[in-house]
């Protein structure tokens, strides 16, 4: 077969579609066959043939010289084909009948793989193959300068768009082209063009997959690795750069005088040694700063300093940060980055998680805001003081979270650890942190969880005067000019523009995984709660009045009734309290947590007791209900058999109410209203619950909302069973949907209890008048909340509207009410029953 004749490729493109890719059409013929006029022409691109390249490498083409030749014979071209597999073997055939020398790049064991024997030359790129590697820029530009390749032919189209690799190239003298499609070369390649601002490279290895990538690739993904997601650990200035509005950071408390109390040898001499290398005068970096306007303090510790060891000038620079974060009443964000206490400095060392405690102590006093954020590595003395003193405490994912290192548990007692152990994500499952943040999701959380908190106290604008609201930060967290130093720093990259939306993400978190509670310490004999939980399988749930609740997996409509006989379904056909019962059951009913997603705006799950473990049967959060910042608490049953064994059918561990008990008292301090929404058969019942103290987190919980000093709207949503609903209900407004029911117990546990026959639960139903509007005449709930024409789960946006308009008008009405006045009326409302 004859080689095609040359042909150079045109397209034209149309706005709003891919361009078209013609060939075997002259540039005059196309053009006049698109009605174009060539001297109107705006910008074309030019599709080269391999052969153009060719000449465009070697020096014939028109703006090129003379072509290399060694001996007098010509030097064919080189070009490194960026690819592998079918796709690179028809390129580099391609390429050697164009006159080049195609060089393939492998990983691995892959050097006589079909494509690389067909190349020229081969260079390897790597050991392990993965697709990022063939399109790593560093692989891929030392691939050229060891075989002398000109060009880089780009199968991969997100590579040769890439234009900070092409910038970086066109600064080594390399050209990159892309194919239009690589499995048919000769329809042509595309020149790619590079961004002008690139002139050279700082190179960073991955710790986690070892490739290479440039600084201002990794700072437009928040160093977070392109390939494999791992986390880099970042420099105080890189986190300021990532986090901070630009322009915004005032460094404070640098250039304390060095103390060495133990006068250990070389001590001074490596920390100056280190101040030269890194920059810092310590392992600490201190100041203010804004994020979407808002000012707060920050302190960011740079492991690269001693560890983020804690020595006298850390513990003396964050002392002060926090002192004049509580003299100019701003919130405080501290990123933790630390080994521990600094052993050279001995016994001072260790009095500085006291100073700092103490500080924070008076921060905290002061009704401010500190939030801690947990990185890679937080363990020792850091971890036993301020790191887990927050308001607040996010973690960065798979970040080492501990007290003790893993080197001391091993020498101290020979315990090996398992696997995942001093993790975040370890943390976050018993409890210990609120929150687990990808760092791309870091700046906007922080930027919420301040406003939210700033919009209860004096501070109530942005810096710009716009009165804070979700709306507010979202649109300085997205608007113009409100970039980080990254923006500045680096540039815009792709990666930066697929970022975290947070104008359309409410910080929902996701599915809780399955309780692990009953796993903890466990002998080889399975416990009993674990039996009854695999009971429910088969149709049971023990709640709080200790009766197995079969109606839990019954399909129930409002028609149907649920363990009752013929006799009784037809005596209660009138029974409103029953059909209550069976529709607060149906497993189709919005859960709590549906009508938080349908107007909680920004919400933000927290997560944990802070001391044991965290309960998925309780979410608790902060966010926004119309203009008002809230705390939300609620009882979620989970929306399928899966969540709802994952959030324990929606009956409470202690934890849960601990957990609770724990942003209530958050929500006082920062004088922010508590909304709660009520749905559970009771709270649990189990061994392992009283062991824990299942009385004593619901009573603890009730002389706390008997006094908190801030409004409480409380809608019970679904079932409302015993003190494990009260927990929640003790509120300064309380309402029921029309189809939720209020009971002391189950109806199944009434009969079986008073009449021996829990086949009787509908009589039972009716006895304990367990319907809202009955619960209203009795004075027990103050209002009825209609579900619409039909039951909320047939139109739970209505049912949820309804819901949102009670909450947002009792909010009003408590809004501005004295404390001691809101207490006593309060107070006289229970006191009257």
């Amino acid at each position: 077969m004859g080689r095609r004749k040359r042909q150079d490729y045109i397209t034209i493109p149309h706005q709003g579609t891919k361009p078209e890719w013609v060939q075997g059409v002259s540039t005059e013929e196309l053009l006049a066959a698109n009605g174009t006029n060539i001297g109107a022409l705006g910008s074309v691109e030019i599709a080269y043939s391999l052969e153009n390249i060719a000449r465009e490498l070697d020096g014939t083409a028109p703006s090129g010289g003379g072509a290399e030749t060694i001996a007098g014979a010509p030097v064919r071209p080189r070009v490194l084909v960026a690819g592998y597999g079918e796709n690179a073997k028809r390129v580099i055939r391609a390429c050697f009948d164009a006159g080049l020398d195609p060089i393939a790049v492998y990983t691995g064991n892959d050097s006589q793989a079909a494509y690389v024997r067909a190349a020229a030359k081969a260079e390897k790129i790597g050991e392990t193959f993965s697709e990022a590697v063939f399109s790593n820029s560093y692989a891929l530009l030392k691939a050229c300068e060891s075989s002398g390749a000109g060009a880089v032919l780009a199968l991969d189209a997100e590579l040769g768009a890439d234009r900070h690799f092409c910038g970086l190239a066109e600064a080594g003298g390399v050209k990159v082209f892309r194919a239009i499609a690589p499995a048919v070369p000769q329809r042509g390649w595309l020149v790619c063009q590079g961004s002008p601002a690139v002139h050279e490279a700082a190179w960073r290895k991955c710790p986690h997959c070892g490739l290479m990538f440039d600084v201002a690739t990794l700072a437009a993904g928040h160093f977070e690795c392109p390939s494999c997601g791992g986390l880099h650990r970042m420099s105080s200035s890189e986190r300021i750069c990532d986090l901070l509005d630009a322009g915004s950071f005032e460094e404070w408390e640098r250039g304390l005088p060095r103390t060495d109390p133990l006068e250990f040898p070389g001590y001074l001499e490596k920390v100056e040694a280190l101040s030269r290398e890194t920059g810092l005068d310590e392992a600490v970096r201190c100041g203010v700063g804004t994020v979407a306007g808002m000012r707060f303090a920050i302190a960011i510790m740079d492991s690269r300093f001693l560890m983020g060891s804690m020595g006298s000038v850390v513990g003396e620079k964050i002392a002060r940060t926090v002192e004049r974060a509580t003299r100019d009443s701003l919130p405080l964000v501290i990123f933790t980055a630390s080994g521990g206490a600094r052993m050279q400095e001995g016994l001072l060392s260790l009095m500085q998680m006291a100073k700092v405690s103490c500080a924070l102590s008076s921060h905290a006093a002061a009704g401010l805001l500190y939030v801690s954020v947990l990185t890679d590595p937080t363990t020792g003395g850091v971890t036993a003081s301020f790191a887990m003193q927050g308001d607040i405490i996010l973690a960065e994912p798979r970040s080492l979270v501990g007290f003790a290192g893993q080197r001391v548990i091993r020498d101290t007692i020979k315990q090996e650890l398992p696997e995942g152990f001093q993790s975040a994500e370890f943390a976050l499952e018993h409890g210990l942190i609120d929150a687990i943040v990808p760092r791309a999701q870091l700046r906007d959380t922080l930027a919420h969880i301040i406003a939210i908190h700033e919009a209860t106290s004096r501070h109530c604008v942005l810096e710009d005067g716009v009165p804070l609201s979700y709306a507010a930060v979202c649109e300085n967290l997205v608007g113009s000019g409100k970039g980080t130093y990254n923006t500045v720093t680096y540039g815009m990259f792709p990666q930066l523009k697929r970022a975290f939306s947070v104008a359309s993400q409410r910080f929902v978190a996701a599915k809780p995984k399955p309780s692990r509670h009953f796993s903890l310490g466990r002998t080889k004999k399975q416990r009993a709660s674990e039996k009854r939980l695999a009971a429910l399988l088969d149709g049971g749930f023990y709640a709080e009045d200790g009766m197995l609740l079969d109606d839990e997996h019954c399909s129930v409509e409002p028609s149907e009734s649920c363990g009752t006989s013929p006799a009784s379904r037809a005596a209660d056909a009138a029974n409103r309290a029953w059909e209550s019962v069976q529709l607060a059951r149906n497993t189709k009913r919005p859960t709590a947590m549906a009508y938080v997603k349908s107007f909680v705006d920004g919400f933000i799950e927290l997560h944990g007791d802070r001391s044991f473990a965290d309960d998925g049967a309780i979410v608790a959060g902060i966010g926004w209900i119309g203009t008002h910042p809230v705390t939300v608490i609620v009882q979620e049953k989970g929306s399928d058999l899966k969540e709802r064994l994952a959030r324990n059918f929606g009956c409470p561990q202690p934890e849960g109410y601990r957990k609770s008990l724990r942003l209530m008292r958050q929500a006082e301090k920062f004088g922010r209203p508590v909304v709660c929404l009520v749905d559970t058969q009771g709270a649990f019942c189990g061994t392992e619950a009283e062991e824990r103290g299942a009385g004593n987190a619901i009573a603890d919980n009730l002389i706390a909302m008997a006094g908190l000093r801030v409004p409480i709207v409380s809608v019970l949503v679904g079932e409302g069973g015993s003190g494990g609903a009260l927990a929640l209900a003790l509120a300064d407004r309380v309402a029921m949907q029309e189809h939720a029911v209020y009971s002391v117990l189950s109806p199944e546990g009434f009969a079986s209890i008073l009449w021996k026959d829990r086949t009787r639960a509908p009589e039972a139903a009716a006895a304990m008048k367990m319907s809202a509007h009955e619960a209203q005449e009795m004075g027990v709930v103050d209002a009825v909340l209609s579900e619409g024409e039909a039951p909320a789960h047939e139109n739970c946006e209505v049912a949820a509207a309804i819901v949102r308009g009670y909450i947002v008008r009792a909010l009003e009405e408590l809004d501005g009410t004295p404390v001691s006045q809101m207490l006593e009326e309060r107070y006289a409302r229970f006191r009257s029953f």
